[in-house]
């Protein structure tokens, strides 16, 4: 740091430099928080019911996976889902969303047509 004194005549040319360099950290400091950390997180069907905001039932993520209508990795015979992707999905417009809607009603109508065929 410079032990410099400042006369009068050049204050305004150091708070020019001292605004520069504060729009300098603050735009460090935003970028530090805006950047997404690399962390990875999977999850099983169990969590992924439980994170997703409708909460569905196994089977309906199981339907989804049929499909292929939700984003997930099939390691073996495990399925894995990855919580950045599921986020990305979940975000998506709602053109995607009405889809979702259309699979819940489609599953509900297998199950149900399912159940009825059993009890006959």
């Amino acid at each position: 740091m410079d032990d410099k004194t400042i006369t009068f005549n050049e204050v305004p040319e150091a708070i020019t430099v001292l605004i520069e360099k504060i729009g300098n950290l603050e735009n460090m400091i935003e970028a530090t928080l805006n950047s997404k950390p690399n962390e990875v997180v999977w999850m099983n069907v169990d969590e992924l019911c439980s994170y997703l905001p409708a909460k569905p039932a196994k089977q309906t993520v199981y339907g989804w996976v049929c499909s292929k209508f939700i984003p997930y990795h099939k390691k073996g015979k495990k399925l894995q889902f990855l919580k950045s992707e599921i986020d990305e999905w979940l975000i998506s417009d709602s053109k995607e969303k009405e889809d979702l809607e259309a699979a819940i009603e489609e599953q509900t109508m297998r199950i149900r047509n399912n159940i009825r065929r059993r009890s006959l």
